[in-house]
């Protein structure tokens, strides 16, 4: 049966082997994560209607806008927190009433809401979303797709409360 020997040289390697390569927080303490509250983007307001009515679907559909909403600082899912979109869609403007609408997120602080094809409008496709409620700060995005061709599109929103 091998016998171990553990020498100086075999101890001085051990130990720096742990400083080069770190110990997975058992010498520095663990960090908490932080998620930083998302920032308004420009042009993100553009062509907004407050108070658009949450609805099921906006039009007939075929195009899916969806992501998640979590509190700023801890990431904590929200639930029941009010988004609006709104778009350049085959069905009308960003700028028409009837191509505004609400969606309610789930248990899971996710969103999720059907609506028309979006098309380029000034060179681009994108949509436009809101968080306007009163509990936390508002917050306008503007996200780009990434095809005009594309029919899904995430936005995700961290809210920094009012």
């Amino acid at each position: 049966m091998p016998k171990t020997v553990i020498t100086r040289r075999t101890v001085l390697a051990a130990t720096g082997a742990v400083l080069v390569s770190g110990t997975s927080g058992l010498i520095t303490p663990a960090h908490a994560q932080t998620w930083a509250p998302t920032k308004t983007m420009r042009g993100g307001a553009n062509n907004y209607i407050p108070g658009a009515q949450v609805v099921e679907r906006i039009g007939g559909g075929g195009f899916i806008m969806s992501g998640t909403v979590r509190r700023a600082g801890d990431g904590a899912p929200l639930a029941g927190q009010r988004i609006q979109v709104w778009a350049h869609t085959t069905e009308g403007y960003e700028s028409d009433p009837e191509s505004h609408g609400a969606t309610l997120t789930d248990e899971n602080g996710v969103y999720r809401l059907d609506m028309p094809q979006i098309v380029p409008a000034f060179g681009q496709a994108h949509a436009h979303l809101a968080y306007d409620d009163d509990a936390f700060e508002t917050v306008f995005l503007r996200p780009l797709l990434s095809s005009p061709s594309d029919t899904t599109l995430s936005a995700d929103f961290v809210l920094q409360p009012a």
